[in-house]
């Protein structure tokens, strides 16, 4: 345990710590899912940051062999805005630094690092970053945390929502919302700095906005429950997968449609080929990669319609944060500037604790008349197209404690009825068995079902725990996680992977689900987890 916890805090990090500027714009604009013809590094500049486009540019010039492509991006991203970018995509700027270069002592910009989930990547992702914040504010690595909560806010500020990554063809889908919490974590450790409340200031603005424009907001918004869904908006064909991913899906309507494959492609994509149905298969596949758990039983063909539990969560969370740091360090009192206005907001307009305090009390509400299953002890997603409680048991049911949704009475019987349906000899599993269903050749495996686990399942369901005074439950569960991760890390080579068969303790980290295993994909000893 002592050699893990050493690697990941002196070398996991370091290895896993990205910029994006003109020193990495090669490696990291180069895009290995553009399927284009001419692939290229390409960065989009959002036409609030002039200073960034006349930086890419002079980049552009002084290394012309790198072909590097500076574009500006259009200033209303629409769905139709970003089909059309599919055949240009692109890096998405990030927040930047003013420096002094040390060999010419002139003025320039600087990249703010942020750390991305696997080696293979270069892109800040969505929820990955709060769980990674965590590891790095236990690691007295807070700069990186706090970097990546100041890319969060450019991204809000700039792109409307924080992105699944940032990528041309990510704009118009979000992932799980957790700025508030991330934002208060590296607060509390920076707050003796000059600058601190004006960072923890910029974060709650920015959440206030994304909370308006993004999660409160058609179509998420769902007016009949108050609640909010997983539901991006998008056209024709995720461009980001392999050309090959969606094959079976499309193949039926080519040759309904009497044309190849390669050219029905072109004609949806276009839209002079239209299909109602697939539009809906799309509608749900983006939905399911906008709610980090991709892919799942739970969720395949109706997570656009699904109020979940995990979701309702972290807005309650959101609600309860804002109306906190409202009350505890603005003095009840924010100024919301032109920036960050969303809808009908006016400049400068004051932001009061009592209304996020209602907003929490209102969702609570709706989260035990729609989520909430007295008889069966926990919370379910709810089917706002059906008008019904969705009956898949998952793991999500304990974010309900992280987020402090739950009542007193609630949380003793998610911890006498629930816990023993995900508690294995890992941890927490996904999902239940019976839940999942059968498995063969026509159904296989989903990462998010049994008998899998992840990292920020059993995170939060530990701290959800803690809140509610069941220490004991916490610890036993840690204690399963650490114990299975170390075994396979002491007995394969030091092998840190991002999910494994909790229900295995000899080799946990074989996965044979989709794509396998993130961490497995090094020679001789691991470098990063």
């Amino acid at each position: 345990m002592n050699r893990l916890s050493r690697l990941i805090a002196d070398s996991f990090w370091d290895k896993l710590t990205r910029t994006i500027d003109g020193s990495v714009i090669d490696r990291a604009g180069r895009d290995p899912k553009d399927w284009t013809s001419d692939p290229r590094p390409r960065i989009y500049v959002p036409v609030g940051a002039p200073e960034q486009f006349e930086y890419y540019t002079q980049v552009a010039k002084d290394q012309p062999d790198l072909r590097l492509d500076v574009c500006w991006l259009p200033a209303i991203i629409t769905p139709e805005a970003v089909k059309d970018m599919n055949d240009k995509p692109g890096l998405l700027a990030l927040e930047m630094d003013e420096t002094i270069d040390p060999t010419t002592g002139s003025t320039t910009l600087k990249g703010v690092p942020f750390v991305v989930p696997g080696g293979r990547f270069n892109e800040l992702y969505g929820w990955d970053s709060y769980m990674e914040s965590l590891g790095l504010i236990a690691n007295d690595k807070v700069h990186l945390a706090k970097g990546m909560v100041r890319n969060f806010c450019f991204s809000i500020k700039h792109y409307g929502k924080i992105l699944n990554a940032n990528r041309s063809y990510y704009l118009s889908r979000s992932q799980p919302p957790f700025l508030t919490d991330m934002a208060l974590r590296v607060y509390e450790k920076i707050k003796h700095e000059d600058g601190a409340l004006d960072f923890l200031r910029m974060a709650i603005l920015a959440a206030i906005k994304e909370y308006h424009s993004v999660w409160m907001a058609a179509p998420r918004y769902d007016e009949a429950t108050g609640l909010s869904r997983y539901r991006p908006e998008g056209l024709g064909i995720p461009p980001e997968t392999e050309s090959t991913h969606f094959t079976h899906i499309l193949e039926p309507y080519a040759m309904k449609n009497g044309v190849s494959l390669e050219e029905f492609v072109v004609g949806y994509n276009d839209g002079s080929i239209i299909e109602l149905e697939l539009d809906e298969y799309f509608l749900h596949d983006r939905a399911v990669r906008e709610s980090g758990h991709d892919t799942s039983y739970r969720l395949e063909k109706v997570c656009a319609d699904l109020a979940t539990i995990d979701l309702n969560s972290l807005l309650f969370k959101y609600e309860k944060d804002i109306g906190h740091c409202i009350r505890t360090f603005f003095k009840d009192r924010l100024v919301v500037p032109a920036d960050f206005c969303v809808g009908s907001m006016q400049p400068n307009e004051i932001q009061s604790s009592s209304i996020w305090d209602r907003r929490m009390k209102r969702r609570r509400v709706a989260m035990n008349k729609y989520l909430w299953n007295e008889e069966k002890g926990m919370y379910f997603d709810y089917n706002t197209a059906t008008k019904e409680q969705a009956v898949y048991e998952s793991c999500t049911t304990f974010w309900a404690l992280w987020a402090g949704a739950a009542s007193a009475e609630q949380a003793i019987k998610l911890v006498n009825i629930a816990l023993p349906k995900f508690e294995v000899a890992g941890g927490l599993v996904s999902g239940t068995e019976q839940s999942r269903g059968k498995i063969s050749l026509d159904r296989p495996n989903r990462q998010w079902d049994y008998p899998y686990g992840w990292a920020p399942q059993q995170m939060l369901a530990w701290t959800g725990l803690q809140r509610y005074h069941y220490q004991e439950e916490a610890e036993r569960l840690a204690y399963k996680w650490l114990f299975m991760m170390t075994k396979a890390f002491v007995d394969y080579n030091g092998v840190v992977v991002e999910k494994y068969n909790v229900t295995e303790l000899v080799d946990p980290h074989r996965v044979d689900a989709e794509y396998g295993n993130q961490g497995l994909d090094f020679k001789g000893v691991a470098e990063e987890g």
